[in-house]
């Protein structure tokens, strides 16, 4: 096969019937279709939903609480019930899965991103299959990875696989005129503007309607075809290859990697970037901003610079040093992204500073740059 290592995204929408239930006979299919490439010694990682609708049901909730700690506790009782079901489906098969549960704050510490691969490459070492999802139960807003099209590429990335396969319930992405588009080589504005108006034949269970017709706040999926392109140009901005294909149609994956059936295929790009600048520029959220004169902007993007305190005009938000930070041009436009040597408390007092101005103002000074080049990308 051309892929050594797939990551697989599983949405809600193709596990749920419509009563909101898993379907069993979908998590069976997907067992066995995982199990076929691991018994031709492909490695494959699972990303998936369900874990709230799966408590739902569990308890037999009508509509999904709107409080944050009422859904935190319907995760926690769902995704036991999710990952038994996919357990006993891969235990047919001789195969152990592995549950992983992350968080954005995972994916911007360095250290602890790097763990996350370690774990991953060890289960796979141990004949399991990782199985992924965001660990709803302790997140909030802050430390959410958003829906899990961003966490399946992120998944993608850290784990250096070189395809992402979103399983959803349509067939791919949409034109226009309502057909599947086969190939996308680049992600352009219109084709970002078709996964906005992109809702043809999608059955997600995102709302239901009472006995009167009033609809209720039923929501159990979160993301939509605008963040699974979202999810596709990380990916082949990190050079992997990625498809959207229709999770709820017979061996769908086995035929992706084929070249058979109807799905997207989104064609990655020459890796450019190495792994820790593709971590800064993608897995990892910013904390703040700093602000650069005109003389730095060329300095970083033609002369490939460090970014010194002396092109530095202001800084927003707070961060720490070790933070991921975005640079922004004098008119707030971000062009790069950076681990910042000093704190936003720092660079408030050093901006616009020579590099030996420093320590006479601050006492010390740790670093020349303000963002060294290696710890730098430009977008």
């Amino acid at each position: 096969m051309k892929y050594r290592k797939i990551v697989i995204k599983i949405g809600t929408s193709v596990l749920a019937k419509k009563d909101r239930s898993i379907d069993k006979g979908i998590i069976e299919n997907i067992a066995s279709q995982v199990s076929c490439l691991l018994d031709r010694g492909v490695k494959v990682i699972l990303v998936t939903s369900g874990a709230i609708g799966c408590g739902c049901v569990i308890l037999k909730l009508k509509t999904v609480p709107k409080s944050l700690s009422g859904l935190q506790a319907i995760a926690s009782i769902g995704q036991n019930e999710l990952m038994r079901f996919y357990s006993e489906a891969f235990k047919k098969r001789n195969y152990l899965t592995g549950q992983i549960l992350l968080t954005q704050e995972d994916f911007d510490h360095r250290r602890r991103y790097l763990n996350i691969k370690y774990t991953i490459d060890a289960l796979i070492s141990k004949n399991a299959v990782p199985i992924v999802n965001e660990n709803d139960t302790v997140s909030t807003e802050e430390i959410k990875c958003g829906d899990n099209d961003r966490l399946s590429s992120l998944v993608a990335d850290l784990s250096e696989a070189d395809s992402l396969i979103m399983l959803t319930d349509v067939d791919g992405l949409y034109d226009k005129d309502g057909k599947v588009i086969t190939l996308v080589e680049k992600i352009s504005e219109d084709i970002k503007k078709l996964s906005l108006a992109n809702v043809r034949g999608s059955t997600s269970l995102t709302s239901e309607r009472d006995e009167r017709g009033r609809t209720s706040n039923a929501k159990i999926t979160k993301g939509g075809m605008a963040t699974k392109i979202e999810a596709a140009e990380r990916s082949i901005n990190s050079g992997i290859d990625c498809f959207i294909a229709n999770g709820r149609k017979a061996d769908i994956i086995l035929n992706i990697l084929e070249g058979k059936g109807v799905y997207t295929y989104f064609k990655a790009k020459p890796i450019k970037a190495k792994a820790k600048k593709r971590w800064i520029a993608y897995s990892s959220k910013v904390k703040g901003r700093i602000i650069v004169d005109d003389g730095a902007l060329r300095a970083l993007k033609e002369a490939k610079k460090s970014l010194l305190a002396s092109g530095i005009i202001g800084k927003e938000g707070n961060f720490k040093a070790g933070d991921v930070v975005g640079i922004s041009d004098s008119k707030r436009r971000d062009f790069a992204r950076g681990l910042t040597s000093y704190s936003s408390k720092e660079i408030e007092r050093i901006k616009g500073l020579k590099t030996n101005e420093i320590e006479s103002v601050l006492g010390y000074k740790d670093h020349d740059e303000v963002v060294h080049r290696d710890n730098l990308v430009i977008l």
